[in-house]
């Protein structure tokens, strides 16, 4: 199998896999998925993603879908480069290989320009066409007019919450300080149209290539806000040259005044999603954020 006869054929690659066709090795790394690098015969490199055979569950319905659909998606703005969808099935998902390199302050200041261009793309609605997943968790895509915040708070942190208090992730004191802030959302101001965005862009998530580019790998994507991806940005450690992604990144879009204190408000989605998928170890970030986000809002 080359990549040409692949790329006719998609449906063909668990059949070759099945009869060791291909030369297969392990890739590790992901905390969801089960990844492979494949050597095909005319040495082109693919990543295979599929559901971990350990976990003794089928893969949920779409998983990998929504993961084309946004890959796909993504690159129809032709800002930041996005790996190829060579096969989208239901149980697997073959990527094109993108060699990995260095964090360079170069490839960080085009990503800011970038990123830029793509959120500029824009979305016809928040939410998205395809069912969503971020991690291993759904994600409600209806599509809906906005505004932004009535979108967040039903659609981002609601059901977040919900799902971390049920597993005794959140303590009362924490759901009260989640709850005030979806009270309370419509008070933050920041209010803007659709942008298109990746929707789980903490720092994993970028792939330096030794292209000199940064690529985006696991997207969540919707029509979001833009300032969601940045403040995601910042989180657990924070991405390389971040100084120098934002710095560009304003000089193409500025950020619309008060950005600097929304940030905890956008990175609560994605703690709460920590706190329901990996439980009480991401307790004290969630309140910091909701206390932060509190504290900078309007009385």
């Amino acid at each position: 199998m080359d990549l040409a006869y692949l790329r006719a054929h998609p449906t063909q690659l668990p059949t070759f896999l099945a009869h060791q066709r291909i030369r297969e090795t392990p890739v590790t790394g992901g905390s969801i998925c089960a990844a492979s690098r494949l050597t095909l015969d005319d040495g082109h490199s693919i990543l295979t993603k599929s559901w971990p055979q350990r976990s003794g569950e089928p893969t949920p319905e779409g998983f990998f879908a929504a993961e084309a659909a946004g890959l796909h998606w993504l690159g129809e703005a032709e800002a930041v480069p996005v790996p190829e969808v060579l096969v989208a099935l239901p149980d697997l998902l073959a990527l094109a290989w993108v060699e990995t390199g260095e964090p360079t302050p170069e490839a960080a200041e085009r990503f800011g320009r970038d990123l830029a261009r793509l959120h500029r793309a824009g979305a016809p609605a928040f939410g998205a066409r395809w069912s969503g997943y971020i991690g291993a968790l759904p994600q409600d895509n209806t599509e809906q007019d906005g505004p932004w915040s009535t979108w967040f708070a039903g659609r981002r942190l609601d059901p977040y919450l919900r799902l971390s208090v049920a597993n005794g992730a959140l303590t009362s004191t924490e759901t009260a300080l989640v709850e005030a802030v979806i009270e309370r959302i419509g008070e933050f101001g920041g209010d803007e149209p659709p942008a298109r965005i990746h929707g789980d862009l903490w720092p994993g998530n970028l792939l330096w290539g030794a292209d000199g580019r940064v690529w985006l790998i696991d997207p969540a994507a919707h029509g979001g806000h833009r300032e969601t991806d940045l403040a995601q940005l910042a989180l657990f450690g924070g991405a390389a040259h971040g100084d120098r992604i934002m710095g560009a990144y304003q000089d193409e879009w500025p950020l619309a005044a008060g950005w600097r204190a929304r940030v905890p408000l956008h990175q609560l989605h994605l703690l709460l999603v920590h706190t329901a998928l990996f439980g009480a170890e991401y307790r004290a970030a969630v309140a910091a954020a909701a206390r932060a986000a509190l504290s900078a809002g309007r009385p």
